[in-house]
């Protein structure tokens, strides 16, 4: 169901959630159960923790997670005693959370595990990494709640993305915050001057690049509540603004306001991660003629669904499946507890 679009393409593997209780715990069981039925060795991490039966913010019911002899995951020193499954210790790592430090263990009997991660992306790829150098073959990254970062094509080769009845009661709006998060996961991809493009963004500067490709860095920290000086050095001749961190609403509504040569400049962030716009405010700039592209595209291979919220409401199965699948034509729609393709 979920392997069919991983297997033998991808090694790194995200799934990220667009809220808690969006289903991507059972998402994860889904593909963890598939990596069994065919024999691949899997390494597990999470951004923050998962695992456990109940979730400590929420104290709503979570599924666990059932991890086969073999397996390699990442987990605490507090967690690992809350482990089910008999686990060998492989190494102790140097990244430490709230939790313990993070260690490295293999599944001897199986059983239920919690698993967790280190909190910066260098440190999540390195960790990822070393499961694949340990040996599993595919290394699955749960993605924690507000973590969209661990769909960041630095850390992941492919994505999952997890949505569901908990966003809205309107079955319109829980397809409409889909449908842009997918958009923004598949932006255009800066072509020209990349060069230029990656070298700014290393240094976390904020710059205009000109139709000649030279740059004109701008001395301010971040872009957010600057985009009126932001504007105020965009003119004719401006071709690129790179945004290294986070591009929020505000910054494109103060760049509009202050510079009439908006239209003419393509915003270049990171990635899809980088932008926290909602989707009517993204829908309005698009009509005003904002563009937006990306140095890095999230390459999102399947969308899962829960139709289920924790409050108490629901929509039919069938329905929200139909629904949205009828709006995103160009990546997989599943609901995992339904099956099929």
């Amino acid at each position: 169901m979920l392997l069919q679009y991983i297997k033998e393409q991808y090694k790194i593997i995200s799934i990220v959630g667009m809220a808690k209780n969006s289903g991507k715990t059972v998402a994860l069981n889904q593909l963890i159960s598939e990596a069994i039925d065919e024999n691949i060795p899997l390494g597990l991490i999470s951004t923050g923790r998962d695992g456990e039966t109940k979730d400590v913010a929420t104290e709503t019911e979570k599924p666990k997670i059932f991890a086969e002899e073999g397996t390699y995951f990442a987990t605490t020193t507090e967690l690992l005693s809350q482990s089910e499954a008999t686990v060998e210790i492989i190494e102790i790592t140097d990244y430490r959370t709230a939790l313990g430090e993070i260690l490295i263990g293999k599944v001897k009997d199986s059983g239920y595990i919690q698993i967790a991660g280190p909190q910066s992306l260098n440190q999540i790829k390195e960790l990822s990494q070393r499961l694949l150098d340990l040996g599993a073959e595919m290394v699955i990254i749960d993605g924690a709640i507000d973590r969209r970062t661990a769909a960041a094509p630095s850390i992941a080769d492919a994505t999952i993305l997890s949505t569901g009845a908990v966003l809205s009661r309107d079955i319109n709006r829980v397809i409409e915050e889909t449908i842009h998060i997918a958009n923004l996961f598949n932006l255009t991809v800066v072509e020209n001057g990349r060069e230029v493009i990656e070298e700014y963004m290393e240094k976390d500067q904020i710059v205009i690049i000109d139709k000649n490709h030279n740059p004109h860095p701008i001395n301010i920290k971040t872009a957010i509540n600057s985009g009126d000086i932001i504007g105020e050095q965009i003119d004719e001749n401006s071709k690129y603004l790179i945004i290294p961190g986070s591009l929020v609403k505000s910054t494109v509504e103060n760049i509009i306001s202050t510079s009439k040569y908006y239209k003419d400049i393509d915003i270049v962030v990171k990635d899809g991660t980088k932008i926290f716009i909602p989707p009517k405010d993204w829908l309005k700039f698009m009509r005003y003629g904002v563009n937006i592209k990306v140095l890095n595209p999230i390459n999102l291979i399947a969308i899962t669904l829960n139709p289920y919220s924790p409050q108490g409401y629901y929509f039919e199965p069938d329905i929200l499946l139909e629904r949205t699948r009828y709006f995103i034509k160009d990546i997989p729609v599943i609901d995992v507890m339904l099956g099929g393709d």
